[in-house]
């Protein structure tokens, strides 16, 4: 009797499972990637923000109370959309700001949350957590 050479079921069945494990694996640090990836929409736009700002100190000798001065429409989204903008400005004198990202959709999965800057030029996440350590999220 010839002996029949191939893979067995229990054989498949355990190459299939590790392959499944890798790709759960993959998956999950592919979405992080992309989460970290989609921050850069926020940090171009908050440093857009915060020279516009600068321009218009420059000329106004006081920062402008509303994005729409800056050029942005309403609702005010970052150019790819993962973040809603928005602009504060503390005191009467309007010598002090603070522009804020705050992510909608998907990103509202990422860690960092809402980042803002200011008008000395502090980068902050919203949550100030472990994920932030060594400047991560900005």
């Amino acid at each position: 009797m010839e002996r029949v050479r191939g893979f067995s079921l229990i054989e498949v069945l355990i190459v299939m499972a590790i392959a499944a494990m890798l790709a759960a694996l993959a998956s999950q640090s592919y979405s992080r990637y992309v989460l970290r990836s989609h921050r850069t929409d926020a940090h171009h736009t908050l440093m857009a923000i915060a020279q516009a700002q600068e321009r218009w100190y420059a000329t106004y000798n006081r920062y402008a109370d509303d994005l729409s001065k800056l050029g942005y429409g309403e609702p005010a989204l970052s150019p790819n959309g993962y973040y809603e903008l928005a602009i504060s400005v503390m005191g009467d004198d309007g010598q002090d700001f603070m522009a804020i990202a705050t992510p909608v959709g998907r990103q509202s999965d990422d860690v960092c949350g809402s980042l803002s800057i200011d008008h000395a030029g502090r980068k902050l996440p919203d949550r100030d957590s472990g994920a932030n350590t060594n400047g991560k999220c900005w």
